[in-house]
């Protein structure tokens, strides 16, 4: 609900504090007063598309502020959370100010908020109808989704919504399996041999730089056994071994007449045999496989080549060849079971899209009943707005299917017995399609959020009886909520339960509007003035009177 209105500077209005009240409240005042900036400020505040130069002429700064006051659970409240806008106690307090070089700053709850935010924010608190109405009523875009609200479609639409996400995952899924599919068969000729000839050479991680250091070693042998075997003639025959054993054999011979003195010597020349007799040992044992066969290293280079050879082929380090190979086997498996995959995919896609069809289908069965509930409530309202031969008519048609089924929705109307239906815009005439908007304002609402409903002049082109019977179905629209009227109808103010005038005077060559509420008498003569123009007479007093029950 729309609690109250600040506006300073803007256009012809200097200062205006205004304090709104749930029920119906109408606006009322001669033309030009000033009530469309009430909208232009509101609309303003709540990021509506509008004028831009709404600064009063002669100041810098023009500023709105709106507080509304909402239930817990509201959509605002979702707004706002999203946003990271804290609500306490149900209250959003929205201000926007606009300098007059056109820059604007707006902030929601004392926290700065971008014109974005300001749109979505309004979209959940208030509605503006009227003759030209384009948010919401007269654009077929937006009819499906308020038949699907007025006959609360909720589950049915998630229903819908999780079949069409399941159907386009597997769909995703075939294409997929179905391209990857097609590559892998083009390349089958070429895993099929690479694999065949990877498998029969069978390298092994490291296996390259040990053949290719067996090979270094094998093609340098010969001149390292030549080497080797002179170092081992000289240790071993009559070398450095037989001299050491000599020596020791006549140092042991005196040992006894020495006085111990060649005990340490002689334990030396035992630890330098064993020695020397291990390094002969490793000796022969290097010159022992030193030894090779030539058709050996033959072998050993065309494996080595072939190994090198495939790396380079493949374009993977020669170590990595054994892991490439599995890739390949994975990717050959991959293939064989393919078929069989994209198979049990192409069934469950067509699982999937059954299960849409059906969700689809049982949601157009929906809106289809729910159509021929709202065809009748329009009848039924349409009747006391003196438009009882018109026919008011929710037409679905087949549309390409989505997430929210396969429907298109259009509100038509024909406005006289036998005339062809059409869209209520181009149909209806200026007061047809005011009571028009009314009467399914008044059906749509039923059970949808509270939200501040306003009517810019939608009893424009209606009088008498008919202005009447519209007043009456705003007062029943504002039952339990909050609408508020810009209007010229005295039928239409004399059934709203609080009443303002917008009044327009000259002071100093400014021109200034102003808003005041009306107390009772006040009321009688603002409808009295409406009734018989700028010479109120004590006739229309009475008629006044008689409008307002007083």
């Amino acid at each position: 609900m729309l609690v109250s209105l600040d506006i300073r500077d803007i256009l012809i209005i200097d200062r205006l504090d205004l304090q709104f009240q749930p029920g119906l409240n109408v606006l009322t005042g001669e033309t030009g007063a000033g009530k469309s900036i009430l909208l232009d400020a509101l609309g303003a505040v709540l990021g509506w598309r509008g004028r831009g130069d709404l600064v009063r002429s002669g100041a810098d700064r023009g500023e709105v502020a709106a507080v509304f006051q909402v239930p817990e659970g509201h959509p605002a409240i979702a707004v706002l959370d999203e946003a990271g806008i804290a609500v306490e106690d149900g209250e959003i307090l929205v201000s926007r100010s606009l300098t007059a070089e056109g820059r604007r700053t707006a902030r929601v709850n004392d926290r700065p908020a971008t014109a974005t935010l300001l749109r979505a924010l309004g979209e959940t608190l208030v509605e503006l109808h009227g003759q030209h109405d384009d948010r919401g009523l007269l654009d077929p875009k937006g009819h499906r989704r308020l038949l699907d609200a007025y006959a609360g479609l909720s589950e049915p639409l998630d229903a819908t919504r999780a079949a069409w996400s399941a159907r386009a995952a597997a769909a995703k899924a075939v294409d997929r399996a179905e391209a990857a599919l097609q590559k892998a068969t083009a390349d089958e000729d070429f895993l099929r041999h690479a694999v065949a000839e990877l498998d029969d050479l069978d390298p092994k991680p490291g296996e390259e730089a040990a053949l290719d250091a067996q090979r270094r070693l094998m093609q340098s042998a010969e001149r390292i056994r030549d080497d080797i075997r002179a170092a081992h003639h000289a240790l071993t025959g009559e070398g450095a071994e037989g001299m050491m054993t000599d020596a020791v054999r006549w140092l042991e011979g005196v040992a006894d007449k020495a006085e111990g003195h060649l005990d340490a010597p002689l334990e030396a020349l035992n630890r330098a045999l064993v020695e020397l007799g291990e390094a002969v040992s490793g000796v022969e044992d290097t010159l022992e496989g030193l030894a090779f066969d030539p058709l050996e290293l033959e072998r050993i280079e065309e494996r080595l080549f072939a190994i090198r050879g495939l790396a380079r082929k493949h374009g993977v380090n020669p170590d990595d060849l054994g892991a490439f190979a599995e890739d390949l086997r994975t990717r050959l498996a991959a293939l064989d079971a393919g078929e069989g995959d994209l198979a049990r995919l192409r069934e469950t896609l067509r699982a999937t899209d059954a299960a849409y069809t059906a969700a689809a289908a049982a949601l157009s069965a929906a809106r289809r009943d729910a159509a021929a509930r709202l065809d009748a409530a329009m009848a039924g309202e349409l009747a006391p707005l003196k438009m009882e031969r018109a026919r008011f008519e929710t037409v679905i048609d087949a549309a390409a299917p989505g997430p929210e089924g396969q429907d298109s929705v259009t509100f038509t109307v024909a406005t006289n017995p036998g005339a062809p239906a059409g869209p209520l815009n181009k149909i209806a005439s200026g007061g047809e399609l005011s009571r028009f908007l009314l009467a399914l304002k008044v059906c749509l609402t039923e059970g949808s959020e509270p939200m501040t409903l306003i009517f810019d002049e939608i009893d424009r082109g209606v009088g008498g009886a008919t202005a009447d019977a519209v007043g009456k179905r705003l007062k029943a629209l504002a039952e339990g909520a909050q609408v508020l009227v810009v209007t010229h109808s005295p039928q239409v103010a004399a059934l709203g339960a609080h009443h303002w005038r917008v009044e327009k005077s000259v002071e100093r060559d400014e021109t200034r509007s102003r808003v005041v509420p009306l107390a009772v008498a006040e009321r009688v003569d603002e409808i009295a003035r409406m009734l018989s123009g700028d010479r109120i007479t004590e006739a229309a007093r009475a008629q006044a009177r008689e409008l307002l029950g007083a």
